[in-house]
């Protein structure tokens, strides 16, 4: 009796142990791990590579499922939030139109996408405080004899035609540019640019880093330089790029801004990894 006690003893052990292996492993897994969603397509934000190599001698990361690679501000934003909260980052690439919907299904747990904090994404996510200030600007053909002008006023009477990207809060600020003409939306902002370059639209509302970066590659495209106050309002958020978690998961959400909070992460560190992250873009992107 005492020898079947005693088994039975042993047992209960060797199981509760490897129970609480196994629980232990799982929470691991869970809180080891930053998975985050972006397009992979949104040079200098964020941009897919063949290769891990960074021509400054960075890494790139490995997204998820492929044997492709991803880098940009908003990898390199993802880098450091995961090192200082002792992470392993996991990226994940996802079309724009279905970033929030594959984040609630749980794909991923958070999105760094140069995604701007609009009144509308504040009802469905939860945000930190921004990672980038942004401008936005309009893009034009060079020799359109649209390149001088100055200020939004200006373009009254032109009827210019007017391209942005969907599912975002451009999509409203073109209610500011007067007497235009709303030309196709494209799911990605290089279709927007190649609209400008086609003649398919006269103009792309986007963010000036992204303009800058597509000029890097489409030499015949300008960036309309507005005077001051003469430019767009932004009342709906665009400016201000926050990363997003679900909209109950506010304990990643308070880690993450706990992390940029640690890093001190202010106006001028941004701008300059901003234009870091220009002058890495391959010419692919």
């Amino acid at each position: 009796m005492k020898k079947k006690m005693v088994a039975f003893l042993m047992t209960l052990v060797m199981t509760t142990g490897m129970l609480a292996g196994c629980s232990s492993a799982e929470a691991q897994e869970d809180t080891a791990v930053l998975r985050v969603g972006m397009e992979c397509a949104y040079a200098p934000f964020n941009w897919t590579q063949e290769t891990a190599e960074v021509s400054n001698g960075d890494t790139a990361v490995p997204i998820y499922g492929s044997s492709y690679y991803a880098y940009g501000y908003d990898v390199m934003m993802a880098q450091m939030i995961a090192e200082q909260l002792g992470m392993e980052l996991e990226i994940h690439k996802v079309e724009w139109d279905s970033i929030g919907l594959a984040m609630d299904s749980g794909e991923y747990d958070c999105i760094i996408a140069g995604m701007g904090k609009t009144p509308e994404r504040e009802a469905s996510y939860a945000f930190t405080t921004p990672y980038y200030y942004r401008d936005n600007c309009l893009t034009v053909k060079a020799g359109s004899g649209l390149e001088n002008i100055t200020s939004l006023e200006e373009l009254a009477g032109r009827n210019i035609s007017v391209t942005t990207q969907t599912g975002t809060g451009w999509v409203s600020l073109m209610e500011q540019i007067p007497d235009r003409v709303e030309a196709a939306n494209y799911a990605t902002t290089a279709e927007c640019f190649m609209a400008v370059s086609n003649g398919v639209a006269d103009a792309a509302l986007i963010d000036k880093p992204t303009a800058e970066s597509a000029l890097l590659t489409n030499t015949d495209l300008v960036i309309l330089t507005f005077e001051e106050g003469k430019g767009f309002v932004d009342d709906n958020g665009m400016t201000n790029v926050c990363i997003a978690t679900r909209l109950d998961d506010t304990e990643l959400r308070d880690k993450i801004q706990g992390a940029m909070d640690a890093l001190e992460w202010d106006k001028e560190k941004m701008d300059e990894m901003m234009s870091l992250a220009i002058e890495l873009q391959p010419a692919a992107n």
